[in-house]
Formats: structure tokens, sequence, C-alpha cells
């Protein structure tokens, strides 16, 4: 066996032995109860059943029916301007940590040289001129990565760039819960322009009635103030929700990225078809596929693998330059027998003292305790946010059958007031009053309906569903 391979086999015994001092990584115990809430607030079966989604593998599709809301999700999903971003950040950790993984293999360069020089030769007192032709193939102080540091450096470059793909799934989930609830409010506010619009039309139509009474002398003037009150209120209402719904289409374009087709906004919340209801169950374990929590678990593993470069950093580095190749004074004999070259210079470099290797392993430590309590209140947030949108949807559906309720109830006292009024039985005050609290009623109603379908849209969000286009 010749010198080279003897060399090669011990360099692959070198790089095939290196270990690493990460220190073992044990998933931190969640800290909150290991089931979501229960009580009079939150419903008790929550078992998935027919016409319920499972949490598990949630995929926005299957959410959302209404398919012009799938349509503006589809071009939110490949024109929104954030999400580009997330996905180039991803795009870039792929690279950094490429570049990373790279370092652990050897860098192989070929040179090429030619030197000339003129010298003067003692023994024979006269000068000469030394000419030296050169080609090399080699390593340049590549470090063999006896104990670490390089792949421990690599595994930290392999955790961030996990972390920043789950970034980009939580920014697709969030984006999509975002695009579905600007949909909604925008389809609830062309609804309640609706409202307004024909009650502006109704209090017209009886302001018109009571002014002629007024020039008859039948009907009082705080009658016919009142009258024009109510249109006044109505045209107020009409211009507040023409703003509100310019403002949530010009939300909705931002979102989609460009302008959304007319054709595929909604015309009121009516028109829409809700979002499907979905099962959280009981475990809270259900909690640790949202990607933001894998995302933060990933920024842990990440500062473990600080922890392993850092102790790696107390122990020699060793670096290998070696080359072979060939060497004349003429161009014309670089290949002929007798002109190869080769060189063999292993390097071991040694810490004795460096305070900074001590402040770096010091910073590591403080690393790891900071990326684990980033962890254990990510969890604590994603169960305040499932554990709110629960309470909502457990409840609001109480409310909405109150809130009918309320309507009806505020409808026919509207009714029987106008024909009091009409018969001359009561003033126009009760009219109003009347009016004015169906008014009300109605647009909490909408409100209402807004409020169960958005906390449904929120649901996939917060359950770390699949915005995957």
């Amino acid at each position: 066996m010749n010198r080279k391979q003897i060399i090669l086999i011990a360099g692959t015994i070198l790089f095939l032995s290196g270990c690493t001092m990460i220190p073992k990584y044990t998933r931190p115990q969640s800290p909150v109860p290991a089931t979501l809430p229960t009580g009079e607030a939150y419903k008790d079966d929550r078992s998935a059943h027919e016409g319920v989604l499972s949490a598990e593998g949630l995929k926005w599709q299957n959410v959302f029916p209404d398919e012009k809301l799938q349509k503006v999700i589809e071009i939110s999903l490949l024109c929104n301007r954030d999400l580009r971003l997330a996905a180039l950040n991803v795009e870039q950790a792929r690279a950094l940590y490429g570049v990373q993984r790279a370092e652990l293999f050897p860098s192989v360069s070929a040179t090429g040289a030619r030197s000339k020089q003129r010298a003067y030769v003692a023994t024979t007192g006269k000068t000469m001129v030394v000419e030296q032709y050169s080609v090399d193939l080699g390593i340049t102080a590549w470090e063999v990565d006896f104990f670490g540091r390089i792949r421990s450096l690599k595994e930290q470059a392999l955790q961030e760039y996990l972390s920043t793909e789950q970034a980009q799934r939580n920014a697709q989930n969030a984006l999509i819960s975002e695009v579905g609830r600007v949909y909604l409010t925008l389809a609830a506010d062309r609804e309640n322009l609706k409202l307004a619009q024909s009650t502006l039309e109704a209090q017209q139509g009886v302001h018109d009635v009571i002014r002629l009474r007024y020039d008859h002398g039948v009907a009082t003037e705080i009658d016919l103030r009142r009258s024009k009150s109510q249109v006044d209120k109505a045209k107020g209402d009409i211009a507040r929700y023409t703003q509100w719904v310019a403002q949530d289409e010009n939300a909705l374009n931002l979102l989609a990225g460009s302008p959304v087709p007319e054709e595929l906004l909604p015309s009121d919340l009516t028109g829409v078809t809700p979002p499907k209801d979905i099962s959280p169950g009981l475990s809270s374990d259900v909690l640790l596929r949202r990607p933001d929590i894998l995302a933060a678990e990933h920024d842990l593993k990440a500062a473990y693998a600080f922890i392993g470069a850092a102790r790696a950093a107390f122990f020699p580095q060793i670096s290998l330059t070696t080359a072979i190749g060939t060497a004349s004074s003429e161009l014309s004999g670089l290949f002929k027998a007798g002109s190869s070259t080769w060189n063999f210079s292993p390097q071991t470099s040694m810490p004795i003292f460096d305070a900074r290797t001590w402040a770096a392993y010091r910073v590591s430590k403080a690393a790891r305790e900071i990326a684990l309590t980033q962890y254990e209140k990510t969890i604590q947030v994603a169960f305040k946010e499932v554990a709110d949108v629960l309470a909502v949807l457990g409840t609001v559906d109480d409310q909405l059958a109150a809130q009918e309720a309320v309507v009806d109830s505020a409808k026919k006292v509207y009714e029987l007031s106008q024909q009091r009024y009409n018969q001359g039985i009561d003033g126009y005050l009760s009219v109003w009053d009347a009016q004015r609290s169906l008014y009300a009623a109605q647009q909490s109603l909408t409100y209402l309906h807004l409020s169960r379908l958005v906390h449904q849209v929120r649901l996939f969000a917060v359950l770390g569903g699949d915005g995957e286009l």
C-alpha cells in the first residue's frame, strides 16, 4: 500500500468517525392542560360526526365549500406578496443550509503556475535564470470534523431551514383565515347596506305621509321631525356602509395581490355558503400540529445544535492541506515520467486560552433557554386562541336564537305600533321607537351571523389546518 492510499484511508476514517456534542433533545412537556377546556361556554360533544370535519388532516378546500371564496383564496395563495416573501425566505434558508452542509466536504481545486527567477550562483560566480512550470490538484485547509463542530452547525442550519418552512405554512394559514374573514365581512357590510337602503325607502315613504298629514293639520311637528330624523339616520348609515364596503374590497384586493373580479364578490351574507363545522376533539395534543408550534420546536432544536458547536470549539481543530501534481522546468515536460509531485500538510490548532470560547458557550446555553421559553409561550398562546374560538362557537348559536326572537318581537311591535298610529290611538313616538329598535336588532342579527362564520374560519387557522394550494 503506497503513501497516497494510506493518507486517503486515514482521512476517510477521520471523516466517518466524526461525532457531535449536541445535547440529547427531548420534547418539553406542554405547559397547558392535557385537554381543551370544557364547561358551559363550550359544546359538550366535540366528536366528529356526519357533516363535521375532524381537525386531523384539515384541508382548506374542505372547510370552505363556497366556490367564489375558494377562487379568491386560490388567487391569494398565488399572488399575495407577504406569502411570496415567506416562500423566498424558505428558499434562502434552504440555500444557507446547503452552504453549511458543504463545509463537511473538502473543496478540491486545480492550480497552474509558471515562475521565472534570476539567481546568483556562488559556486560559479555567475547568474542564471530558473524557470518552473507546475500543475496541482489538491485540497486547501479542509477542516476534518473530528469533534462535530461543522456537523453541529449543519444541524443548526437544517433546523432553521425547517423552522422557516413551517413559518411559510403558518403564513398560508393566516392568509386563508384573513381572506375568509374579510370576504365574510364584505358580505355582511353589503347586507347591512341593503338593509339601510330598504329602511331609507320605507322611512322616506312614512315621512312623506306624515308631511302630508302635517300640511293638513293632522300630524304634529314633533311627528314630522321624528320621521325626518329616521330618514337622515338611514342616509347616514348608507354612507357609512358604502364606505365600509369600499374598504373591505380594498382589503380583499390587497390580500389577493390583485383586483378581485366583481363576479367573485359576495352580494350579501345569506348568499355565501357557510364554512363547515370542525371538531378539534378533547386532547390538547392537537395543538402540536400547528405550524407556528412546529417552527418554535425547530428553533429549539437549532439552539441545541448551537450548544454542540460551542462545545466543540473547546477541542482541537484539525485541518488538512494536500495536493498532487507535476512540475518541470519546461512546459513540454510537465506530464513526462518523473515529473510528479505531492505534498501532505495536516495542522492541529489547540485552544489554550480564549475567553470568547467560554462566552460563546454561555451564549448558546442562554439561547436554548430563550428558545424553550418561546416554545412554551407559543403553545400557551395556541391553547388560548383555540379556547377562545371554541367559547364563541359554543355560545353563538344560543345568541343567534335569542336575537332572532328579538327581531321577530321587534317586527311585531313595529307593525302593531304602526297600526295604532294609523288609527289615531298612539302618537308617532311609539312608531319611531319601534322602528329604531327593529333596525338595531336586524343589524345585530347580521353581525352575530358574521361572528359565527368568522370564528368557523378562525378555527381552521388556530388548529393549524393545511393551507397548501
